[in-house]
């Protein structure tokens, strides 16, 4: 699958582009998208199995429609950055999951608590101490500090990655999609330099569960895929 972030399900404007994964924080939006789509349930809590959890997982129960649950987006081992996130938390959370909705995945968003050259994934998450099925992995090369595109950042994160214990068959590639306005520091990629990020993706995941635009729709004052028709046609090759 290819998940779209930032779309609404209702007018689920990637499939245009061959995206067929959605994100969805509640069942008419998940029952809305068009046949073939798929949605990732948003949950965002890390608070353990407690009654917040259950409701808000519990309508998505035996809906054909769902794919997994987002569990969490760069939850943070320290504390340093977002309030803690414990893995024995996720860890309860993913069991659930997999106890009362098998065959669903768990995923997350790993969050770097280093910098783009030097990424660090120590004392993070693993299947080993959080039962979690995908991690999303997100270098986005293309920045300021580059002046242009680090490809080499992709390999240097996968790595890291591996080595706190996650497969490459785990790894969800998040690829750059967006930059300008309130994301200053980083530039949107040109068509030829998605189409060498992308392939650079794939020589270290060639064929993951799914994978991830980030993002869609322009957020800050950026420049993301919506409103880029050459970046559109990249993903739509790649989406075939």
């Amino acid at each position: 699958g290819n998940f779209g972030t930032g779309s609404t399900a209702s007018a689920y404007l990637p499939g245009a582009d061959g995206f067929n994964l959605a994100d969805v924080r509640s069942v008419g939006q998940l029952d809305s998208l068009p046949q073939g789509v798929r949605g990732l349930v948003w949950v965002g809590l890390c608070q353990g199995v407690d009654p917040t959890f259950t409701s808000t997982v519990g309508p998505f129960v035996g809906n054909a429609k769902v794919f997994g649950f987002y569990l969490m987006d760069d939850p943070d081992p320290t504390g340093k950055y977002h309030p803690k996130c414990a893995a024995s938390h996720l860890k309860a959370e993913s069991d659930w999951i997999h106890a009362h909705v098998p065959g669903k995945r768990t995923f997350i968003l790993l969050l770097n608590l280093g910098s783009d050259t030097a990424p660090n994934y120590s004392r993070s998450y693993s299947p080993a101490n959080s039962h979690i099925d995908l991690y999303g992995v997100d270098p986005y090369p293309c920045t300021k500090q580059f002046n242009g595109c680090n490809y080499s950042t992709i390999g240097t994160r996968v790595a890291v990655a591996e080595a706190s214990g996650i497969r490459a068959s785990q790894i969800v590639p998040v690829y750059q999609a967006f930059g300008g306005g309130r994301y200053r520091a980083w530039l949107l990629p040109t068509a030829k330099e998605e189409v060498k990020l992308l392939a650079t993706w794939r020589s270290f995941v060639p064929r993951p569960v799914f994978d991830y635009a980030y993002s869609w729709g322009d957020q800050y004052g950026d420049r993301a895929l919506q409103g880029t028709p050459a970046l559109r046609k990249v993903f739509s090759v790649q989406n075939r």
